[in-house]
């Protein structure tokens, strides 16, 4: 694997912005790996037998993001910081549909009343902590998207500096007042 100089997606990007398709087809192999480690982290925290795999929601984030309308990429880190929020609406959205189900399918043998308490629990906790982030970004934006990268995203606090474009101690200020934050929104319900 080679490594790929920020300045080579930037143009690609850049390239993307100009309504140049064939960017899009370059662009794929020089991000697909840190695509997929984005992937691995919004995956860390679901079932063991989650349906919706890396690969997958990589692939369907890359479409969502080349068929956003009207999508700017300013640079790498605006398309990463963007592709860790679309995998989190996938699988929020993956998680809203299966908690509409009424008869989970879990592969485990358990008691039904019991695999269904386990998948509801998780989609309904999923479900609650997204609600309580869109709550957050109407409150403190800034606060909000540090969540998205660091717990949804799996950045460093370094990294999620970098893509915000502020300190390290802000991201880690920022870090803990939204987890506070949260937590009492969490706790209310």
């Amino acid at each position: 694997m080679s490594i790929v100089a920020p300045t080579e997606i930037t143009q690609l990007l850049s390239s993307l912005n100009e309504a140049d398709r064939s960017a899009a087809v370059q662009l794929l192999p020089l991000v697909y790996d840190e695509l997929r480690s984005l992937a691995g982290h919004h995956l860390q925290g679901e079932r063991g037998d989650h349906t919706l795999q890396a690969t997958a929601l990589v692939h369907e984030a890359y479409l969502r993001l080349l068929n956003a309308n009207g999508q700017k990429w300013k640079d790498r880190a605006h398309f990463y910081r963007l592709a860790s929020a679309v995998m989190r609406h996938i699988l929020v959205d993956y998680a809203r549909q299966r908690k509409r189900l009424k008869r989970g399918g879990d592969l485990q043998k358990l008691p039904l009343d019991e695999a269904v308490a386990i998948f509801e629990e998780r989609a309904t906790d999923l479900v609650a902590l997204d609600e309580a982030l869109a709550r957050l970004a109407e409150t403190d934006q800034r606060l909000a998207r540090v969540v998205e990268l660091r717990f949804f995203g799996g950045l460093t606090v370094a990294e999620a500096a970098e893509a915000l474009e502020i300190s390290d101690r802000s991201v880690e200020s920022d870090w803990s007042m939204a987890k506070l934050w949260l937590l009492r929104e969490l706790s209310r319900e």
